[in-house]
């Protein structure tokens, strides 16, 4: 098995945007679906968005429109672009990784690994 490690969280106004990077070990970019998972304080961790195998996105409602998922396969860096940033949308993320290449763990809210997470905190 590998490693996830996130970087790119921080401050940010309402507003504003913050793009997230997951250095992944190549194990997980091969055949592994990868997510993005927030968890604010006192909320149960949520999945906000997954990328198949197939290259297929899919978002939780609340982000729709405004975070984007996608991933670099020569440098195995995972991203999530963050724009039009609220207050809701604080929390630490988490950068995911599935055996079920098409997710199936993840959007059930059970991906096989967890990197450490990075807190992505937005002030009105």
């Amino acid at each position: 098995q590998g490693q996830l490690a996130e970087s790119g969280g921080g401050s940010v106004q309402t507003g504003g945007s913050l793009r997230l990077s997951c250095a992944a070990s190549r194990y997980y970019f091969s055949g592994y679906c990868m997510a993005w998972f927030r968890q604010a304080p006192g909320k149960e961790r949520e999945g906000v968005a997954f990328l198949d195998i197939d290259g297929k996105t899919s978002y939780a409602e609340p982000v729709k429109g405004r975070f984007t998922i996608s991933k670099d396969n020569t440098r195995d860096i995972l991203y999530l672009q963050m724009n039009s940033l609220k207050p809701d949308d604080t929390a630490k993320y988490y950068c995911a990784a599935d055996q079920n290449g098409y997710c199936y763990g993840a959007l059930s809210g059970a991906p096989e690994v967890y990197g450490q997470g990075t807190q992505v905190t937005v002030s009105s």
